[in-house]
């Protein structure tokens, strides 16, 4: 398995969380190359079965998801979520305060998240 090893930043506050999902709710954008909201970290939480994660300029390095094993999804950072099964699971948006994750350019793209914050 390959298990991401990031962390949110200790500075984290949560700001906002998709509903629960499963692989018959998912919300459709996850699932094809977006982006997190505008100045946040996202979080992906597994609660019940696994999925993959995949960052869409390192495609060929998968990651694996599941309750043990969440995944950071940095800002301004194109990705997506592939669904290999029975998974229940959510997104989580932090706010990240003093920390300048802006910095550079601001890619356009796809929001999902935003409706959630």
């Amino acid at each position: 398995m390959n298990y991401q090893k990031a962390t949110l930043p200790p500075r984290a506050k949560k700001f906002g969380s998709t509903p629960t999902m499963t692989e018959e709710t998912v919300v459709p954008g996850i699932l094809k190359k977006h982006l997190a909201p505008k100045g946040r970290f996202g979080y992906l939480v597994v609660e019940e079965g696994a999925l993959q994660f995949v960052w869409e300029d390192d495609a060929d390095n998968v990651l694996d998801a599941d309750s043990q094993h969440p995944i950071v999804i940095f800002p301004e950072r194109f990705h997506h979520v592939t669904i290999t099964g029975k998974v229940r699971f959510r997104v989580e948006f932090y706010d990240v305060g003093g920390i300048d994750i802006d910095a550079g350019i601001q890619q356009k793209g796809e929001r999902p998240g935003e409706d959630f914050i």
